[in-house]
């Protein structure tokens, strides 16, 4: 379903939630919770010199709630994370680089993909297969022609810390032959067309087609078995997956779906119920990849889904995409604006596909798209059958290498996108956020949407215009912070005032350097500057740290560390917090192990299903042991005598006095450890 720029009507889903900000008495949010369908009339008031949001539902119940926050948007983002529930906190090698086409044509393009990203050395972490790699559209199946071996298949991928990803839509091929329908129609699990007598019949992929009734929670459990490794023949551990078309979609139904008078198994109109049909489809997928890692040997392990429909809640079983868009600058253009009104609503795990779903870009489209998504929650590349290849290395030299940058870009800041989706799970804190959720007295920021922060303390701004070698990037006025430093050291880390307007290079060939970054000035971020194949192959690598001073010589930040895998984090508080901080004289690490820091509210924690009780803690938890192998310091006057680590042994380091900018080198702390280093001015 291609879908154009400035489109009004809602495509794949809802979130019926308004956000309402004044910068000068606080920001509220009204949630309309109604999933029939429903439309939002926003218009301005002259007279009250503000804007008024009518929802107009065509059915359902009066259920309306306000949640305030007198200071921050954020705090209260965060407070309707606690009526709705928080982003899950996804394994790390769904935060990595995803490759997707519709279709991977069979084992032997799998296996040449694979081999040319090891050749190139290109990260990335999954490999997707779309519908054409099942038996004639039937999920839970595999073409025994073009994918003859699928374990073996996942194997090869597993081997380099790769996962793989296939497709499982909510449409079931009416097949009496094809056992999932055949137990589906047995046991009565379907929806039925108007009379209740008969399973509704729709056409969608395999032609004709049933629908389960994910709104019964009986039906969910019977679907969430079907993951098991056992049913799902040819799956494995490494196997994660993709729900599409769970609007749901119906080729010959009205609007393309079906027909708001079908009932489920309790005898409800779909009409009541539409925009939560796609919700419950994902959680029953998430539900079942997640009882398969524990009944299958697994150590309880965090599952993957990526949905296309979704309503308020449906962040804690995955993650989201904005759909079929096209090779088009303009869908680039408008691509930050959706994921960032995703963010807001609840729904952080979010992105668009690179390089656009339909058409075929040029290069530089290409290489824009990819450096932008690169700074996204969600980052994969995908395309149409139709559209030409357009892997990393479609394009040859010089794209190669400026693509391979950017992903290796992502990569090296997966420490401080796993820290904030931390924040996310444990605070209900957006993990992108829009300039005036960071900045809430400056009025300049309010109508700001393409740039935006990840986290509280990096600035983002690509260039999604062709022929563009610069931006224009708005600084915001963010409390306590009158500054910001460009986090490329190829400028120089120049420092931007709060408050002002800079044209800024961003020149497409500055390899690793092409999008304007900027760190805020108070903060810490943490990065991992190997270059490795996937993210399994980062879990022993050190840390650099880049400290960016506020005017009083001060900063700090959270970095979050855990197994990275499973839910042990929830269920045995098997992780730890590290506060750095940086005060006058001292740089200090000071480990929160198996509890909150300062910064951090038990209670919110608590309200998002973290009890957080000491005593459920894993008694055999080691915190990692990965080690602090370089420090940044931006904002310094002048260079310190002399540098000591806690031994008091000296610690070698390097001034630049035209960046100002002081680095040491191989500290060598563990980081999950207390530990501080002391300057001598």
């Amino acid at each position: 379903s291609e879908y154009g720029g400035g489109e009004p009507m809602a495509l794949y889903g809802s979130i019926p939630l308004a956000w309402g900000h004044s910068t000068r008495v606080g920001t509220a949010g009204a949630f309309w919770n109604n999933p029939s369908e429903t439309f939002a009339d926003v218009s301005y008031s002259s007279a009250e010199k503000g804007r008024r949001v009518r929802w107009l539902s065509e059915s359902g119940v009066i259920e309306l709630f306000v949640v305030w926050d007198a200071h921050s948007p954020v705090g209260a983002m965060a407070k309707f994370a606690s009526l709705v529930g928080a982003q899950e906190l996804p394994p790390v090698f769904a935060l990595g680089y995803h490759q997707c086409r519709w279709n991977y044509k069979d084992e032997r393009d799998v296996a040449a993909v694979h081999a040319k990203f090891e050749e190139l050395d290109i990260p990335f972490d999954v490999l997707w297969l779309d519908i054409e790699h099942t038996d004639g559209k039937r999920y839970f199946t595999w073409d025994a022609a073009l994918f003859p071996s699928p374990r073996e298949m996942q194997a090869n991928l597993s081997a380099t810390g790769r996962k793989t990803v296939t497709i499982v839509d909510p449409h079931i091929k009416r097949d009496d032959r094809y056992a999932v329908h055949a137990e589906a129609t047995r046991l009565g699990l379907y929806i039925k067309d108007k009379s209740g007598a008969k399973d509704f019949d729709g056409w969608c992929w395999p032609g004709s087609s049933s629908y389960l009734d994910f709104t019964s929670p009986a039906v969910r459990d019977w679907w969430a078995d079907r993951f098991r490794l056992d049913a799902y023949r040819g799956s494995t551990l490494d196997l994660f997956v993709w729900n599409d078309m769970n609007e749901p979609s119906v080729f010959n139904g009205p609007e393309v779906t079906m027909p708001k008078d079908c009932l489920s198994l309790e005898g409800v109109e779909h009409r009541e119920w539409h925009n939560l049909y796609g919700m419950y489809f994902a959680r029953a997928t998430a539900e079942g990849l997640a009882r398969r890692g524990a009944l299958d040997g697994g150590a309880g392990a965090r599952p993957f889904v990526l949905t296309r429909s979704f309503f308020a809640g449906s962040q804690r079983w995955g993650a989201v995409w904005t759909g079929d868009n096209a090779a088009q600058w303009s869908h680039l253009q408008i691509a930050a604006p959706m994921i960032l009104s995703l963010s807001v609503c609840g729904f952080s795990f979010a992105g668009a596909d690179a390089g656009g779903f339909f058409g075929d870009p040029d290069p530089e489209l290409m290489t824009r798209w990819i450096m932008a998504a690169a700074f996204t929650p969600f980052f994969r590349g995908h395309a149409h059958h139709d559209a030409k290849r357009r892997e990393p290395w479609s394009f040859g030299e010089p794209w190669t290498q400026r693509l391979r940058a950017a992903i290796a870009e992502r990569y090296a800041l997966l420490p401080h996108w796993y820290s904030t989706f931390a924040l996310a799970r444990f605070a209900g804190l957006p993990v992108i956020r829009p300039a005036w959720a960071v900045a809430p007295t400056d009025p300049r920021a309010l109508d700001i949407d393409d740039q935006w922060f990840l986290g509280a303390d990096l600035l983002v701004k690509p260039a999604v215009h062709a022929g563009l070698d610069a931006v224009d990037v708005y600084f915001p006025e963010c409390p306590g912070s009158p500054a910001f430093f460009d986090a490329r050291p190829e400028f120089k880390h120049a420092k931007y005032a709060a408050g002002t307007i800079a044209k800024v290079p961003a020149p497409i060939d500055a390899l690793g350097a092409a999008v304007p970054l900027f760190q805020r000035a108070g903060s810490v971020v943490a990065r991992q500057r190997r270059l490795r194949r996937s993210t399994a192959a980062m879990r022993r690598d050190p840390y650099e740290l880049t400290i960016a001073l506020d005017a009083a010589k001060t900063a700090a930040g959270l970095l979050y560390l855990d197994d990275q895998t499973t839910f042990a984090f929830r269920d045995a508080a098997a992780f730890v917090w590290v506060r750095l901080a940086f005060d006058a004289d001292a740089l200090t690490a000071r480990p929160f192990l198996s509890s909150l820091p300062p910064d951090l509210d038990p209670a919110r924690a608590a309200s998002l299903g973290l009890g957080l009780d000491p005593a459920d803690a894993a008694a055999a938890f080691e915190p990692p042991a990965n080690l602090v192998e370089r420090i940044v310091l931006l904002g310094l006057d002048a260079p310190p005598a002399r540098v000591a680590l806690p031994d008091d042994s000296d610690l070698p380091f390097l001034w630049d006095a035209t960046a100002r900018k002081l680095v040491l080198r191989k500290p060598d702390l563990a980081l999950a450890r207390p530990w501080t280093i002391r300057f001598h001015f």
